[in-house]
């Protein structure tokens, strides 16, 4: 059929691809694989079976490929790289989906609004959304997800469990993509650029919400008040706001936030750490964006201009106190 050459064992494998067939059937879920190992790796999701371990953070995987491929965020090692801008990345699969924001390709569409994503992953999990399925529950406080992963790093605000660590500061995180995000502080990488205004950031979701604030798209809807938000999190922050939940709390005081960042910034009351700091005047604060509204009063800009009578300033929440005059 292409061409490509094989064993007599590889062969009847490969064929699969192009006839669709697969003969071999989860018999919990129904769901079909092309070779039998695809298939116990599968089985092993409902069986919670993870004999593959981690042996520097103690994490469990149901194949040895995703163990090899996390061993990686331990040992910095990035054996794939991207041929059109040398990016570098830890498994030839993550190459393959970065490669697809140089296209632009997005293969996978949502038939309820049209939108289009990088992954079938991505597209199911969306899916979700319209169908408001949660099909992931917490054990401990029944708290749903969409998605499993989601429930995962729920489960570590119950356990403490932090098992992302930074090589260079000792700082540990809950999550892969926050311990990757946290790296680039030390080595200042921002690979995703604004073609508006050039601003750059540091992931390519990051810039997509950036780029809103040109566009003035907002997708994401209140289905209780119908306010529009331009970020997912920002629409479930929101929601909280009418069911009063405030999910995480204070081990110190035992007072509650609606979000990790709110409960972050809290702590920082207990321990008096202000991490941001001024490199002109050396004031510290306890929020980066505290610093930014700062560092204002020293370049004078005012990003924030009042529609009805063009009068600007250095912060929105003085912008939202001006308009009240208007109002």
């Amino acid at each position: 059929d292409c061409g490509k050459r094989f064993t007599s064992s590889g062969i009847t494998i490969h064929q699969r691809i192009h006839t669709g067939e697969k003969p071999f059937s989860c018999t919990q879920c129904g769901k079909s694989f092309t070779q039998s190992t695809s298939l116990k790796s599968h089985q092993r999701i409902h069986t919670g079976e993870k004999p593959y371990s981690c042996d520097q953070c103690g994490k469990s995987f149901t194949q040895s490929t995703i163990l090899i491929s996390h061993q990686r965020i331990h040992t910095g090692v990035k054996p794939y790289s991207c041929a059109q801008c040398g990016k570098r990345f830890t498994s030839s699969k993550v190459v393959k989906v970065h490669q697809k924001i140089h296209t632009g390709e997005k293969p996978f569409s949502c038939s309820d609004c049209g939108k289009s994503f990088l992954l079938s992953g991505q597209l199911k999990s969306h899916q979700r959304t319209h169908t408001g399925e949660k099909p992931c529950s917490c054990d401990e406080c029944g708290k749903s997800y969409t998605t499993f992963n989601n429930l995962m790093v729920h489960q570590r605000t119950h356990t403490g469990e932090k098992p992302y660590c930074c090589g260079q500061c000792g700082k540990s995180f809950t999550q892969p993509q926050t311990l990757i995000s946290h790296q680039r502080t030390h080595t200042g990488e921002k690979s995703y650029s604004c073609s508006q205004c050039e601003k750059s950031f540091t992931w390519p979701h990051t810039l997509i919400s950036h780029q809103r604030t040109h566009t003035g798209e907002k997708p994401y809807s209140c289905d209780q008040c119908g306010k529009n938000f331009t970020q997912s999190s920002h629409l479930i922050s929101h929601q909280r706001t009418h069911t009063g939940e405030k999910p995480h709390s204070c081990a110190q005081c035992g007072r509650s936030f609606t979000t990790s960042s709110q409960l972050t910034t809290h702590q920082r009351t207990h321990t008096g750490n202000n991490p941001y700091s001024c490199t002109q005047c050396g004031k510290s604060f306890t929020q980066s964006s505290h610093l930014i509204s700062h560092q204002r009063t020293h370049t004078g800009e005012k990003p924030y201009s009042c529609d009805q009578c063009d009068k600007r300033y250095s912060d929105k929440r003085y912008l939202i106190k001006h308009q009240k005059i208007h109002a």
